[in-house]
């Protein structure tokens, strides 16, 4: 019996990628997981150390390292792949070196016949999924970037540790740029049904601090080991979920802006509903005017960045 199953295609194996194909197999989230790279004999490695932790995975997952033309039948395509950031180094530096890169896997993707959803990871996410979006020749709602699904993590327990509660019951995004213009929503974060707003004890000092251990979280573990990979492995897979469960949920990914927030043409983290289908629709927050400038601002930074390369 040919039955369907769930194929995700991560395109990079470098720690973000094998840190993400590593998550996926112990949360069982697909049936099926290639690992496609430019070096064909460490995805083959990676994907044999994958294997040999199979029975102790909590279903069966059929990994293997493949080519492009594996992407013809995958349900989402994860690029990982791109240069790094390195120590001293911003998100938006690497623009110009990666989005080369990035044109010639998308071609290559689209070329087997590929027809499912992108996930962009590599940096700068925003700018690199406009990028995968344009050159795919995909519907908008099919292309998404980890956006700053990452940074409302690291919002959210930063928070949890401020205040000493489970990170489970903080509610609250980073919105805008993956990067250094990204900007806490205060204004609708709340612990369980409080509003945050309403913690007394809560300064503004305290959550100023809480923000910039966030904005400068990536910085400090670079500096410290040399990059990031465990929290955006995991990210990849909460995002992953909501697309191969159908779940509506609602993620902080990078979307394409078409006036949402007096925005257009651009993608952004800002929250949206993420089911099987991709973006079904991104949610417009009441933002503060200090909030909606910051915004402003963090658009007008990734479409100046843009200009050179689109």
């Amino acid at each position: 019996m040919n039955e369907k199953v769930n194929r995700v295609v991560i395109i990079g194996t470098g720690a973000v990628g094998c840190s993400f194909a590593y998550s996926l197999i112990n949360q069982g989230v697909t049936e099926e997981l290639v690992l496609v790279d430019f070096n064909t004999r460490k995805a083959e490695g990676e994907a044999m150390d994958l294997n040999h932790g199979m029975p102790f995975a909590p279903k069966p997952v059929r990994v293997w390292n493949g080519s492009y033309e594996d992407c013809k039948e995958a349900d989402l395509v994860v690029i990982t792949a791109g240069l790094p950031q390195k120590p001293g180094e911003t998100r938006l530096q690497l623009v110009e070196k990666n989005t080369k890169i990035f044109k010639d896997i998308v071609k290559q993707i689209m070329d087997s016949g590929f027809n499912g959803i992108f996930l962009v990871a590599t940096n700068p996410v925003d700018i690199l999924t406009y990028v995968t979006w344009k050159e795919s020749g995909l519907p908008k709602e099919r292309v998404i970037g980890s956006g700053t699904v990452l940074d409302s993590s690291r919002l959210r327990y930063e928070v949890s540790q401020l205040i000493k509660v489970d990170t489970r019951n903080v509610h609250a995004v980073i919105i805008g740029e993956h990067g250094d213009t990204e900007l806490p929503v205060w204004s609708h974060a709340t612990i369980g049904i409080q509003s945050l707003e309403d913690k007394k004890e809560v300064t503004k000092d305290a959550l100023e601090e809480v923000f910039v251990n966030v904005r400068d979280a990536a910085y400090n573990i670079i500096n410290r080991k040399g990059a990031t990979f465990y929290g955006i492995g995991m990210s990849l897979v909460r995002i992953t979920k909501a697309i191969l469960f159908n779940e509506n949920s609602l993620l902080t990914v990078s979307a394409y802006l078409e006036g949402q927030y007096g925005e257009r043409d651009v993608y952004i983290g800002v929250p949206a509903i993420v089911n099987r289908s991709g973006v079904r629709e991104i949610i417009e927050l009441d933002l503060t005017p200090e909030e909606q400038e910051k915004f402003g601002h963090s658009v007008s930074v990734l479409k100046n960045t843009m200009k050179p390369i689109v």
